[in-house]
């Protein structure tokens, strides 16, 4: 607890740092945010707000994942190469969209194949590990179902589903990073819990990097801890696509490294409505031709509602302590 602790100070300092050194080059360089003319009027006044700050925080993330690791490296090292891989996706992204001036950044089959690419080489890692294979835990069950071959295309649609449901979430000033906060606290202490109660005492390997995962999780929150001081409302920089598929990448890759990918609908309660407010909004306009909320994802329809961006993430955060709760009883069959 002493390790995760110190860790998770390192790293809201570390971001802090980072934050006070490039937020201004960001702003020499013009890297700054184009606001959809559609979307809440209120936001026309933050175009040029510069973008791509997911760099703030994931560079402190992958340098601190390994200062603090003891022992094996296995499991921190695949979460920081997810995490650094879906960065890079973003970063190239915001990098086009920015720099070259194509608002829609990278072609659709260009995020396809990177995408996919990535999600396809963890699954068949995990598939192929002794220590976590094709098993996977059914919440608020104490029992485990084998997908067998199955199991590969289940984690590539859990890390696919998961990077663009937090992709969705990045909409208003602090709003990523607050539901982020939340939702990776209710997974480090499912590992703390499993983790320092005997739950993998049959093996010492499964300890050492399960406690090194619990430790990556304090990173995690430093970091959104630390990028939420730049980032709420009013926002000095936003975390752009980097930063909110470097998030989506690290959650994900924990909780399949846990054996739990059906954690993340539980645990990533706000990133699953969000998703599903943007599906079931493009479905019914080209169905029905009519549109079932303002504007999607769904926050943005509070907005139009008349909340302001401070009232809607708080909003969110507090129903994202609710779904964090209930994953955590999710896991209670299992201690």
């Amino acid at each position: 607890m002493r390790i995760f602790a110190l860790a998770m100070l390192s790293s809201f300092v570390l971001t802090l740092i980072c934050g006070k050194l490039l937020i201004p080059v960001l702003r020499k360089l013009k890297f700054g945010q184009q606001v959809r003319d559609d979307g809440p009027q209120a936001h026309l006044k933050k175009a040029g707000t510069p973008t791509m700050g997911g760099i703030i925080f994931i560079i402190p993330i992958a340098v601190l994942a390994f200062i603090f690791t003891r022992g094996s490296i296995d499991f921190t090292l695949v979460c920081v190469l997810i995490t650094l891989g879906y960065a890079l996706i973003g970063f190239i992204d915001d990098y086009i969209k920015v720099v070259k001036k194509r608002s829609l950044g990278l072609k659709a089959y260009q995020k396809i194949i990177g995408q996919f690419g990535l999600a396809i080489i963890f699954a068949v890692y995990a598939y192929k590990s002794p220590f976590i294979g094709s098993e996977v835990y059914i919440p608020f069950t104490d029992i485990t179902v084998d997908f067998g071959i199955w199991y590969i295309p289940l984690i590539v649609i859990a890390i696919i589903a998961m990077v663009n449901s937090t992709n969705l979430t990045d909409g208003i000033d602090g709003l990523l990073s607050s539901v982020s906060l939340v939702c990776t606290c209710s997974v480090a202490a499912i590992l703390f819990l499993l983790t320092f109660t005997g739950f993998y005492e049959d093996s010492s390997y499964k300890f050492v990097n399960y406690s090194n995962l619990f430790t990556f999780c304090g990173i995690l929150m430093g970091g959104c801890m630390g990028f939420l001081i730049y980032n709420s409302n009013p926002a000095k920089v936003f975390m752009g696509d980097c930063g909110a598929m470097g998030i989506g990448g690290a959650l994900a890759a924990v909780c399949i490294l846990m054996k739990m990918p059906l954690l993340l609908i539980i645990a990533g309660g706000i990133y699953l409505i969000e998703s599903l407010s943007d599906i079931i909004q493009v479905v019914s306009y080209k169905t029905r031709k009519k549109r079932v909320f303002k504007m999607a994802p769904i926050h943005h329809h509070f907005e139009l509602c008349g909340m302001s961006e401070t009232q809607v993430v708080t909003m969110f955060t507090i129903a994202q302590g609710f779904f964090s709760l209930l994953a955590l009883i999710s896991i209670l069959p299992l201690i």
